[in-house]
């Protein structure tokens, strides 16, 4: 594939982002949401952080007290057989799973694409007691003049999604849980289709350890129903172990496209696409064959969790994608794909 990564990535590091908090450092700025608003690209970014230890045997595990309305501190001491560190973004113990970060959404601008301005503050942070290990994974979906933002909140009782909305990147509207745990990688199109809302969503089986996408439709963007298992993981593929919807669809001449992630037995992280029909998007018009975009550059392979490309937005602009995404959950990169080699791809 003629995938052309930006000469300039990572676009944006951790080094580049300010800590929301003195006693807070950055360990990961990655799976941005992407938009236009007048002549600038705005990104919405994950921004992970942790407090800072000098204890090399501790770890802390920021969490959001609801009854303080204020991250507070967990210790977990690394001596402790009965503490699970063995993934470096989760602690375990006793069977409950803690994150070892917690992210917030923070807004990034430019004229150009590429150079970033950071705002030094959080736009969304966990706010309630579904949000209390943070708010991750932002995509966005314009709509008229607004911009409906979904986005993953964490917390003990599982993974949720919320919708907030804005119409400046400024101010921002919070609508509460749209879908229920555990749900995630949830894509709104940027249309209705004969009169409905659609969107792309990722239920997981705890049972059956289902990882597929499925479509709900909304006569609203909160009440989601009707629910459409529309594809999962295929055998002696590069997406064998698990998929979700990625960014927000885009039309095209021969229908709906998704860019979605895939992932192998070994966790690794590629890009696909699927093609869905125009006025049917519960039918499947065509698929990948291949990744269309797969980590090779020394950034995607080496970083808090290695080996993945993962985009939560893209442009679709002048034939060309212009993809925005995570490298191994550390940076952001950019890169621009055009439209005919993904098309290559499908299996028409």
């Amino acid at each position: 594939m003629k995938v052309l990564r930006s000469p300039h990535n990572p676009i944006i590091e951790p080094k580049d982002v300010k800590p929301s908090r003195q006693d807070f450092e950055v360990i990961g700025v990655f799976n941005p949401a992407v938009a236009r608003l007048a002549d600038e690209v705005i990104l919405l970014l994950r921004v992970a952080e942790r407090p800072v230890t000098t204890n090399p045997n501790l770890s802390l595990v920021p969490i959001y007290d609801v009854s303080k309305g204020d991250i507070v501190n967990k210790e977990f001491s690394k001596d402790d057989p009965d503490n699970d560190f063995s993934d470096p973004r989760f602690v375990i113990k006793a069977g409950q799973m803690y994150l070892s970060s917690i992210s917030h959404l923070r807004v990034a601008r430019s004229k150009d694409g590429v150079t970033f301005n950071i705002h030094d503050r959080p736009a969304l942070s966990g706010e309630n007691q579904y949000e209390t290990f943070g708010i991750e994974d932002a995509r966005i979906t314009a709509l008229d003049a607004t911009y409906y933002i979904d986005y993953v909140g964490v917390c003990p009782n599982g993974v949720t999604t919320c919708l907030a909305s804005t119409t400046d990147f400024s101010s921002f509207k919070r609508h509460g849980v749209i879908f229920c745990p555990d749900n995630k990688d949830v894509t709104i199109f940027p249309s209705t289709i004969n009169g409905k809302f659609y969107a792309l969503h990722r239920p997981t089986s705890a049972v059956f350890g289902k990882h597929e996408i499925w479509l709900a439709e909304s006569p609203d963007l909160i009440c989601w129903g009707n629910h459409r298992r529309l594809m999962g993981p295929r055998a002696d593929s590069w997406d064998t172990g698990k998929i979700g919807a990625g960014a927000v669809p885009f039309r095209i001449e021969a229908g709906w496209l998704e860019i979605y992630h895939g992932v192998n037995s070994e966790n690794r992280y590629c890009l696909g696409a699927v093609l869905l029909d125009a006025k049917q998007p519960w039918r499947i018009v065509a698929r990948s064959t291949t990744p269309i975009f797969e980590p090779q550059a020394d950034y995607e392979f080496n970083g808090l969790f290695p080996n993945v490309v993962f985009t939560c937005g893209l442009l679709y602009e002048q034939q060309k994608l212009k993809i925005y995404y995570g490298a191994a959950d550390t940076s952001v990169c950019y890169a621009e794909l055009p439209l005919q080699h993904v098309l290559d791809t499908l299996n028409l």
